[in-house]
């Protein structure tokens, strides 16, 4: 079904999936629209110091894109807020009533600055040092009467700021559950279409052996006598990289699903092991061209790594999809049922044992992903389950899950 502009225009706006293609340009906009806002706000308020509405929106909203990490910021920024704020009426209560001397008043401003600098170290983090600054704002100079109230002004708009950019994020919001999820799911299809090409290499293995003219598959690596396919060396990178993005969704998806964090770094971790599997299956198949297989476990291997390929485009099927659908066994086949493997040369005993090892860390990955399943997918938000059901309906009924 083709789109039409209008859908095209609107669907980083309304579709997840292109929302996430798109994040950084979505990021930008959603940013700018927050500023605006906070700067309307600061007309109509009129309070002084408005300048610490879209001081709090860009602290808030810069540096950071998904709706965990926003709102883990934000609470802490309002949290230190009001505890500065309460830590500075205690200040300002004690210098008015029971204070007799300047020299008390700093010593008790540094106690106490120094209590929250411990606490922030072992504990409060972020929370801590917003603490501090907020109550330094407000008894910095005990000796003038407008400070303390210039503080408080300024503490009321750093919480108007926090206001705006929590709203910004709901009506554009950018989950970390789901950008999580697109990520991995990107992942293994690449790493499919990545196995598939190894596939390749063995698929032909014969037909070199009793050719040893025709020109090897290219590979990745530097192997003697077969040359490297850009390719794949590009398909790499573009792997690794997204491996790499996925770590800073860990801790904001962990607070989104309640998700324990241990078990996202095993995702992750898994997740690792299985692209370096596929990497050393990439460098050794093309060694094999020259040593001979039988016809049945030839026959076996193709079959086994076609099983493989198909068990990581359903598992990022799975992933992608907005139905609560289930992850299925890897593969049938059980390569302990064929005794004749362990009579092959010694470079096909090792090709099928590192590809029984992806095959245990794909069951691995899968069996992770349907344990937490239920947190992940309430986490993904039912708005994005019913439209992206509603759009698939619209463009036909068809999704990828038949694999």
């Amino acid at each position: 079904m083709k789109l039409t502009m209008w859908q095209r225009f609107t669907a980083p706006f309304v579709e997840p999936y292109v929302r996430y293609q798109h994040a950084d340009v979505l990021h930008a906009t959603r940013l700018g629209v927050a500023v605006i806002l906070a700067l309307l706000v600061n007309k109509v308020t009129n309070l002084p110091h408005g300048e610490w509405t879209t001081i709090t929106v860009f602290i808030i909203l810069g540096l950071l894109q998904y709706q965990g990490a926003i709102y883990t910021k934000a609470k802490e920024r309002v949290l230190g807020t009001l505890l500065g704020i309460g830590a500075a009426l205690g200040v300002l209560w004690f210098s008015q009533n029971v204070g007799a001397w300047l020299w008390v008043d700093y010593a008790l401003i540094g106690l106490i600055s120094g209590i929250i600098g411990y606490l922030a170290v072992r504990q409060l983090g972020y929370t801590g040092l917003l603490t501090g600054i907020t109550m330094l704002m407000i008894v910095s100079d005990l000796g003038h009467s407008s400070i303390g109230q210039d503080g408080i002004y300024r503490a009321l708009n750093i919480l108007l700021g926090t206001g705006v950019a929590v709203a910004v994020t709901l009506v554009l919001p950018l989950k970390s559950t789901l950008m999580w999820r697109f990520l991995l799911s990107s992942n293994l299809d690449a790493c499919s279409s990545l196995y598939a090409s190894v596939g390749n290499h063995i698929d032909t293995a014969d037909g070199m052996t009793q050719d040893l003219a025709q020109p090897p598959n290219p590979v990745a690596f530097s192997v003697d006598g077969v040359p490297v396919n850009k390719t794949l060396v590009t398909a790499l990178q573009q792997i690794n990289k997204r491996l790499l993005a996925v770590r800073p969704h860990i801790a904001a998806t962990a607070s989104e699903s309640g998700i324990k964090k241990e078990t996202l770094e095993t995702i992750q971790r898994t997740h690792r092991n299985i692209i370096g599997t596929i990497d050393l299956l990439l460098s050794a198949a093309p060694r094999l061209a020259n040593i001979d297989i039988d016809d049945e476990n030839h026959t076996l291997l193709i079959h086994y790594q076609h099983e493989l390929t198909q068990a990581m485009q359903h598992m990022a099927a799975v992933l992608r999809s907005p139905s609560d659908e289930m992850f299925r066994p890897i593969t049938r086949i059980a390569v302990s049922e064929y005794p004749s493997v362990q009579h092959l040369a010694f470079e096909w005993q090792g090709y099928f044992w590192l590809t029984q090892t992806l095959q245990t860390q794909l069951q691995q990955l899968s069996d992770l992903l349907q344990t937490t399943k239920p947190h992940w997918y309430a986490a993904s938000g039912l708005s994005y389950q019913r439209r992206e059901q509603r759009r698939i309906k619209q463009q036909g009924g068809e999704t990828d899950l038949h694999l």
